[in-house]
């Protein structure tokens, strides 16, 4: 679905009723839950979490696939396009311009949303204690389900304006070809030439390998949290603020620096990875003694802040990635594709992980593995991605996809 979806979502104007109806249906399913919060619902529950986590990353994907083009159509970069064309700028020039103006726009994104998630996580708060969750099991499961849809009223609130107000920019031009045949002509181009394009497949193992390894790491620690205090929705809430501040922090520190040091997207996302091989370092250390890694109540609330402080980066960076090795024009295909490879590692590490558990009876051996696949992954993304190679593969992609195009109308 996601391929099928990002190939043709590539050409024409209506790209943004795709994300309008992906939306929506979260939207459904998130209001959905007022009528599920009883043990007999759970098969409905189980069905409204799948569809509902399934509607919410095609929103995430289709809408972080829309960054790279709200950049390169801002003021600045029109005007620095203009410069390179007119010989007042070199081409290095120009991308340096391009990527700090992709980093700009992700960063202020998910930093607001973070920024926002507070406030929202404030009322969350209040209506917690409304409900007195604390009271019983079933006001609890009614807790959860108002406070998911109430996000989803705030979701709303936040969607309808720029679903409304943005601006619908020309794709590509699929000429006298309908779009879905286009799109399908276009994804099998680029399966078939995608092996050129050496540093996207080299960043694309990279990112399925740190990513198993960072998805696996937080439900270890999730599995270690619970057995140091089980924690209700009022208590999970007030931890979430606590990750959330850390988070807008973080995010904003890493682009302060970023912007004053001209640093490349490469260099802040280097950063983070080294952070994850920490972080499972501190869970390695629990395999050997009690009195740290993640054994104690205080790591629990510690974790958070460095989560949140330092690998909540991750999100924001992982992203302007994906856009550093993508061929222009082809962002929502290569976002899908890189979507499904993130998904897809979501539950293959979690399967090695609990085979380890259960081989050991070790709820925190699992971190010898992970942290050896951090490593491995870092060391990889570090010496196996070259952006500067990725665009002259990228380049030579888009030629070579154009000589075809010219070559299919000429018969």
């Amino acid at each position: 679905m996601f391929l099928f979806l990002g190939s043709f979502a590539d050409f024409g104007t209506w790209r943004p009723n795709i994300l309008i109806g992906l939306t929506a249906i979260a939207f459904g399913i998130g209001f959905g839950w007022l009528g599920v919060h009883d043990e007999q619902d759970w098969l409905i529950g189980v069905g409204l979490y799948i569809v509902g986590l399934i509607a919410y990353q095609a929103t995430i994907t289709f809408w972080t696939a829309a960054f790279p083009g709200l950049a390169r159509n801002s003021p600045t970069l029109r005007i620095k396009a203009g410069d390179l064309i007119h010989g007042r700028i070199s081409r290095a020039e120009y991308d340096f311009a391009d990527m700090m103006k992709r980093n700009e726009l992700s960063n202020t994104a998910f930093y607001v949303q973070s920024v926002c998630e507070i406030a929202i996580l404030a009322v969350i708060v209040g209506i917690m204690f409304g409900l007195r969750v604390n009271n019983s099991m079933e006001n609890n499961n009614w807790g959860l389900s108002v406070l998911i849809a109430f996000a989803t009223g705030v979701w709303v609130l936040c969607a309808m304006p720029w679903f409304i107000l943005e601006k619908r920019r020309p794709g590509q031009d699929p000429g006298q070809t309908n779009i879905i045949v286009a799109g399908m002509k276009q994804l099998g181009f680029a399966l078939s030439q995608i092996w050129q394009l050496r540093q996207s497949l080299a960043y694309l193992v990279g990112y399925f390998l740190l990513g198993d390894s960072l998805n696996t790491t937080v439900t270890v620690i999730g599995t270690l949290q619970n057995e140091i205090v089980a924690y209700n929705s009022l208590e999970l809430t007030y931890l979430l603020i606590v990750g959330i501040a850390a988070q807008a922090m973080g995010i904003g520190t890493f682009w302060r620096i970023q912007k004053h040091y001209g640093l490349s997207t490469k260099t802040m996302f280097m950063v983070v990875a080294v952070c994850i091989v920490l972080l499972d370092g501190w869970g390695m250390i629990g395999v050997w003694t009690q009195a740290f890694g993640f054994h104690k109540k205080w790591e629990v609330w510690v974790y958070q802040a460095f989560y949140g402080l330092v690998i909540c980066p991750w999100y924001s960076y992982s992203q302007t990635m994906i856009s550093e090795v993508t061929p222009r024009g082809k962002e929502f295909l290569f976002f899908s594709l890189f979507s499904i490879v993130g998904k897809t590692s979501a539950f293959i590490g979690p399967l090695v992980s609990s085979a380890i558990i259960d081989d050991t009876g070790n709820n925190s051996s699992p971190f010898y593995f992970l942290f050896a696949l951090s490593l491995v992954s870092c060391v990889w993304l570090f010496f196996s991605v070259d952006i500067a190679k990725s665009r002259i593969e990228q380049d030579s992609f888009l030629e070579k996809e154009k000589q075809r195009n010219s070559a299919f109308l000429k018969h």
